[in-house]
């Protein structure tokens, strides 16, 4: 697998992973039915990295600063694997990259804000690379089957 930043080609299939992730209601905070005009403006403005199996891509991460200014040595990273190829450990692959990604731009430490709760393997995934939940927020997540529910802040020095 090659993790490589997107190019304008990849627009379409970053586009149908983003379509698919959020489609379940139940691990990202964009409404299920958001259209391209949010996915421009919340994933493609940040220059994608996307994670290329046997020519196609099959996942997508961005990496930003948490906050502005004063907090801008923090990052912040997103990540969404197509659901046709979850299980196959390219999560774990682009997040690995993606610390040392955030290394390079000069980031101190990783942040993630809201870690749906109930999604089990993405917080089995961040503690197993080292991430750590600094926080809960209760009923923070209106989580499409299971109404509202807790999310976590794991955080992480690079």
């Amino acid at each position: 697998m090659e993790i490589r930043k997107s190019s304008p080609q990849d627009e379409s299939a970053i586009w149908e992973i983003f379509r698919k992730v959020i489609a379940t209601g139940d691990t990202y905070v964009f409404a299920p039915d958001s259209g391209i005009e949010v996915f421009l403006e919340h994933w493609m403005r940040y220059e994608p990295m996307v994670a290329v199996q046997d020519a196609e891509v099959v996942g997508t991460y961005i990496v930003k600063p948490n906050q502005l200014a004063l907090g801008s040595h923090v990052a912040n990273g997103s990540y969404m694997v197509h659901p046709d190829h979850q299980g196959k450990e390219i999560g774990k692959e682009m997040g690995l990259h993606s610390l040392d990604h955030a290394r390079i731009l000069g980031f101190k430490a990783m942040q993630f804000n809201h870690v749906v709760s109930t999604n089990q393997a993405a917080v089995k995934l961040w503690k197993k690379i080292g991430f750590r939940i600094v926080g809960t927020t209760p009923k923070a997540f209106d989580h499409s089957q299971l109404g509202l529910v807790d999310t976590h802040i794991m955080y992480r020095e690079l």
